[in-house]
């Protein structure tokens, strides 16, 4: 879809007989025939469809036209035979008119643009023939429309995208909570010696024989026992004890 709009239609059908006022040839060299509309506008061989009381009409570009209806909004000429299905009527090759639709000559269409023509003429919505659109090469051709079936896709692939970021993102639960001497296992990210290796060891048997409060005046006590690894790799001498930091003087290893 590249185009889309609404118009009044009217009809015609030039077979080069002189009858119906027609001038000859259409414009594109092409016999007349079931399909063709005239365009006061589009680039001739422009294709699309039209859709009328939701029945619907391919077309393509061939002849130039309405002339001065287009000054009043009718801004496509359809085919007779066309114009006679849409309406549930039918074609006279005798008149080269529509019969049988209570006289209807102007219907009201909605177009559709699928593919624009390569010749001169304005890509875009139709303009009045008496503009000389239709003798210009159009370098700035209409914006296509994102249709609803676009926009859901679009939709979707945004709901997917949100729902995978926060799949990710969710943190992680561990099924059951680790003690404090497992957390300061855990949490150990190397080995210490000497003075600070023998302050973490009397932390270990001392959550070996008397196990920390579940909750303590300074927070959890995996939150604590994590603090403390961290403390005591880094060479320091601050432990907990029943919840409580206190100091102890690390001796220098000679």
């Amino acid at each position: 879809m590249l185009l889309q709009g609404s118009t009044r239609a009217s009809y015609f059908w030039d077979d080069s007989s002189g009858r119906a006022g027609d001038t000859g040839l259409p414009a594109s060299g092409k016999p007349m025939q079931k399909g063709m509309i005239a365009s006061p506008s589009w680039p001739l061989f422009t294709e699309g469809y039209v859709v009328y009381k939701g029945k619907k009409a391919k077309f393509f570009v061939g002849d130039r036209g309405p002339g001065v209806p287009s000054n009043s909004g009718v801004m496509i000429d359809l085919d007779a035979k066309t114009f006679a299905d849409l309406t549930g009527g039918r074609f006279n090759p005798a008149t080269l008119g529509v019969d049988g639709n209570g006289g209807m000559g102007h219907i009201d269409v909605k177009y559709v643009v699928t593919k624009w023509g390569d010749g001169v003429g304005k890509k875009n919505h139709p303009v009045a023939f008496s503009t000389g659109a239709w003798r210009y090469r159009d370098a700035n051709p209409a914006k296509p429309p994102q249709t609803a079936l676009v926009k859901a896709e679009r939709s979707k692939k945004s709901v997917k995208t949100q729902q995978a970021i926060q799949t990710f993102a969710k943190p992680k639960i561990m099924s059951e909570p680790l003690t404090a001497p497992e957390a300061i296992i855990a949490a150990k990210p190397l080995a210490l010696s000497g003075a600070a290796g023998a302050a973490e060891q009397e932390v270990r048997d001392l959550g070996a024989t008397a196990p920390v409060a579940a909750e303590t005046s300074t927070g959890p006590s995996t939150a604590a026992s994590l603090a403390l690894a961290g403390v005591l790799a880094a060479g320091g001498g601050t432990y907990l004890v029943a919840g409580r930091l206190r100091r102890r003087a690390v001796a220098e290893e000679s």
